[in-house]
């Protein structure tokens, strides 16, 4: 089954209704609260890294505001455990028996503050949750809601006290960008009314259950053959790359047509064209890459790799690629 014509302007109709709810709160980041819902609809996770104060917080709870769900927030801390994030059984001298108490991972948009901040072992409690939307504890599965999304922010100033995040748990994440600092405009408007990022006065667009059939819309995007090749040249063109030691994984490439699939049908259109592909590649690939430790000296970063990896690899000739 294929998306169809209609199906698609339904589609990026809701989209932009949700972009424009959120805008009210993030004033000036379209772009970046498009790449969230695009995390969203693809059934993918986010990793902000950003500075202090931009809107992270408010990004979370203002998306889970417009879909009517629910949103929790987890501050990661070098003494947080796993159980503060997943839940516990605790035992019921009553029943005699253990009862599960959820976690804050049982919302529809989780955020995870400075994840880098928390020690490995409770940065590896999100890892099931992520890949599998659910949670194992004592044995037993507890399912998350649906949708599910993580929203994972880390601060690039401040590495004291910090664990890098495994390049196993980094590609976990659907998208990795920031949100940046508003313009003198946004700033303005910002100013004048204090309240406007208020995440608590914006309204739902759509009910959470809505947004669940969404994400099992995006996966009839027709994709055709020539973009998974354009797809895979591309990721086998970051593993060529001299300056890169570990290039994209398979995993990568899935994710990639995972994204273009959401983006094309958040423009209205029911097939992914190149141009797809083109936006989301450096968001969507680079935090995935490996740098050779002597060109992160020379000041090489993934960003420059994926765009000279865009220029050399030809996209397809049909542009409808449909």
């Amino acid at each position: 089954m294929t998306m169809t014509p209609e199906q698609a302007t339904w589609f990026a109709g809701v989209c932009d209704r949700m972009i424009a709810n959120v805008d009210q709160v993030l004033l000036g980041k379209s772009h970046v609260i498009r790449l969230a819902f695009v995390a969203l609809f693809s059934g993918g996770h986010l990793l902000l890294e950003d500075v202090p104060g931009t809107g992270k917080t408010s990004l979370a709870r203002a998306m889970a505001q417009s879909i009517d769900g629910t949103a929790s927030r987890v501050q990661f801390t070098p003494d947080l455990l796993p159980g503060d994030i997943t839940g516990v059984s605790i035992y019921d001298q009553k029943t005699q028996e253990f009862e599960f108490h959820r976690g804050p991972i049982f919302a529809n948009v989780v955020l995870a503050d400075e994840i880098n901040r928390a020690s490995p072992k409770t940065q590896s409690a999100l890892l099931e949750v992520m890949e599998e939307g659910q949670i194992t504890v004592d044995g037993v599965r507890h399912p998350v809601d649906r949708p599910f999304m993580v929203i994972a922010t880390q601060n690039p100033i401040e590495q004291a006290g910090t664990y890098r995040l495994p390049e196993a748990q980094l590609d976990r994440f659907l998208l990795k960008t920031s949100i940046g600092y508003p313009d003198h405009q946004s700033t303005m408007r910002i100013l004048e009314n204090p309240h406007s990022s208020d995440a608590a006065e914006v309204s739902a667009v759509v009910p959470a259950s809505t947004v669940a059939d969404m994400v099992s819309l995006v996966s009839t995007v027709h994709v055709d053959p020539s973009i998974n090749d354009y797809i895979a040249r591309i990721v086998e063109a970051t593993r060529a790359a001299p300056e890169v030691r570990l290039g994209a994984s398979v995993r990568a490439a899935l994710a990639l047509v995972r994204g273009t699939r959401a983006l094309a049908a958040s423009a209205g259109r029911s097939f992914v064209i190149p141009d797809d592909v083109k936006a989301l590649a450096e968001v969507v690939l680079g935090h995935r890459l490996v740098l050779d430790p002597e060109a992160e000296f020379d000041g090489v970063t993934p960003s420059n790799v994926i765009s000279r990896v865009l220029i050399d690899t030809p996209p397809p000739q049909d542009q409808s690629a449909r």
